[in-house]
């Protein structure tokens, strides 16, 4: 029985070999140490007719540049078949260290076959030979992607920008690119100028002649003084190098590669503005810049309207500071100013105007002063100050109703003599009548022992007060969330308060997501699409599910006014936003 047993065995055993010795399937690389601005090609090879569903390992460690694509070879020799299919990819390593390339997989006759693993080191940056016939080589020294920066050491404030383009000489051919990875602007304030077209232009790069393309342009605002890092731009390419042969009709064979390159880190000193000479109004102005203020109406009858406009205007940067209140006298009903920005971006920075709006309704008949107001602003330029007072506004009402003091003043202009008689001093008294002090002692009375044991127990509530505050202080993530909402509930107060009004509910509700983007992500979004605002903010890390259910609350502010909606509707889509700004800040 028990030989019986060992001959199934090793039966078993032989036909599993037969099986699985059908089909070779191999994983190959171009090479296994190499630096981590180098490339390898790594081939899965299968050699049977029949085999599918390829699927490669997980490449975490390592960018793939390049694949996947496949490639069968076919052959009959001295009446032998032989046959392969190999399937590619050009893989870029993130990182230096030893790594290992899990096997991949594919079904050949219903069973899964594996592929080898193989290792790859990984060490620091290795200089490219300088070999002409080196494909990767001639890419580089014909290839250069150039970050030029207008000014590197400015003031806070200051408006500059910087251009990335793409040098290609004459010799290679650029067949294809994309950005593998957009620069970053930590601690500037940054805004992209669209580039309409991609046109060709010649131009030198090191003294030698080159085509250039304007790829990206931006313009920055550093918010903080000190070393700031412009990171690089990365680009893929596939470039078609000469290979010094001719075809047989005398053109150039050239041989497609693909190639990685990124612009310099740049770096950017900033300047702190100087505190020699700064005005005590001054709110951050940096720029060249004009002030006024003005009224649209000098005279008006009471219950008319009149609207003062505080306006800055210039270059600089416009959206980056507040402009300075008016104070009116307290006859002059004064509404929250309109808020208005008509400013354009340029390579020399914000442009425009910026302009508060206030609508005042007088009570009372009578001329009314507004104060001057004073705005300062640093000229980078003339590095230095400059402070500009806007003349008073007079606004003087013609008809209404006096003002109520008006008439008491008037009637006590007037004078009278005082006539003395025997009855002037009358109410003074002549006689006292004193009456016995009570004769009741502090001292052991219930108020006396009250004040004596008060301090005991204030003390042990005192600290059961502290102890809650420390708890509740150091509930960190508690006071993000509290945090976070209380800044959501402050950007939607306007909304709130229109709740039941549907029109002007859903413009007060768009306007406070604008403004809260605004205020975290330090660009205008009302003048973006939602497409842009949707990347913006996944570039800033926040989820996929956030970002459309806030680019879903953005849709239905607009379809919202042209159907109908209940109070309901309108109370759960505030709370829904709540929600949405809470979870935004608190990824933020």
């Amino acid at each position: 029985m028990k030989s019986v047993r060992f001959y199934i065995l090793i039966i078993s055993v032989f036909a599993s070999q037969v099986l699985f010795a059908q089909v070779a399937f191999k994983t190959a690389v171009s090479k296994s140490n190499l630096g981590v601005n180098q490339r390898f090609r790594i081939e899965f090879s299968v050699d049977k007719q029949g085999a599918d569903n390829f699927k490669p390992p997980s490449f975490s460690d390592f960018k793939v540049v390049g694949g996947p694509s496949s490639s069968v070879s076919q052959s009959w020799i001295n009446g032998k078949a032989s046959y392969s299919q190999t399937y590619i990819y050009i893989l870029e390593p993130k990182r230096e260290g030893e790594f290992t390339i899990e096997p991949a997989s594919i079904e050949y006759n219903n069973e899964i076959v594996k592929s080898n693993a193989v290792k790859i080191t990984v060490s620091k940056s290795v200089e490219i030979p300088k070999d002409p016939n080196n494909p990767e080589y001639v890419a580089q020294q014909n290839i250069h992607l150039v970050a030029e920066v207008s000014n590197l050491n400015p003031y806070v404030g200051e408006g500059i920008y910087v251009v990335y383009k793409l040098f290609v000489s004459q010799n290679i051919g650029v067949n294809d690119w994309r950005v593998t990875e957009s620069p970053q602007y930590n601690g500037f304030w940054n805004q992209d100028i669209e580039v309409t077209e991609l046109n060709a232009q010649n131009g030198k790069y090191n003294g030698e002649d080159y085509r250039f393309l304007v790829l990206k342009r931006a313009v920055l605002i550093p918010q903080r003084a000190g070393e700031l890092i412009i990171e690089p731009m990365k680009m893929d390419f596939s470039v078609g190098i000469p290979t010094g042969r001719g075809d047989f009709f005398g053109n150039m064979i050239t041989r497609n590669i693909s190639y990685a390159t990124q612009s310099a880190v740049r770096k950017v000193r900033v300047k702190a503005l100087p505190e020699l000479g700064k005005p005590i109004d001054f709110s951050g102005a940096v720029g060249e810049f004009e002030f006024q203020v003005s009224a649209d109406k000098n005279v008006l009858n009471a219950n008319e309207a009149a609207q003062i406009k505080v306006e800055v205007k210039g270059s600089g940067n416009l959206k980056l500071f507040e402009i300075p209140k008016i104070v009116t006298p307290a006859e002059l009903e004064a509404f929250t100013p309109e808020h208005k920005e008509e400013v354009t971006t340029t390579l020399n920075g914000l442009k425009g105007s910026i302009s508060d709006a206030y609508t005042v309704v007088p009570q009372y008949k009578g001329k009314y002063k507004i104060p001057e107001v004073t705005f300062s602003y640093f000229n980078p330029k003339e590095e230095k100050y400059h402070t500009i007072l806007a003349e008073a506004v007079f606004v003087e009402v013609t008809e209404g109703k006096d003002l109520p003091s008006s008439a008491n003043d008037t009637a006590g202009s007037f004078k009278k003599n005082v006539v003395a008689n025997g009855n002037n001093f009358r109410f003074i008294a002549l006689e006292t009548k004193f009456e016995p002090a009570s004769k009741k002692e502090f001292l052991h009375s219930v108020e006396f022992y009250l004040l004596l044991l008060l301090p005991f127990l204030v003390i042990p509530i005192g600290i059961l007060i502290g102890k809650k505050r420390a708890k509740r202080a150091g509930d960190i993530f508690g006071n993000k969330i509290r945090n976070a909402n209380k800044l959501a509930r402050k950007y939607l107060s306007e909304a709130k308060k229109q709740l039941g009004k549907k029109e002007a509910f859903y413009v007060a509700l768009e306007k406070a997501l604008h403004n809260f983007l605004k205020a975290k992500l330090q660009i205008e979004t009302s003048e973006i699409s939602k497409e842009k605002i949707a990347e913006l903010l996944q570039n800033k890390g926040i989820d996929a599910v956030t970002i459309n259910e806030f680019i879903t609350v953005l849709n239905d502010c607009d379809f919202a006014r042209y159907t109908p909606t209940t109070d309901v509707m309108m109370k759960n889509e505030y709370e829904k936003t709540v929600e949405i700004l809470t979870e935004i800040d608190k990824q933020l």
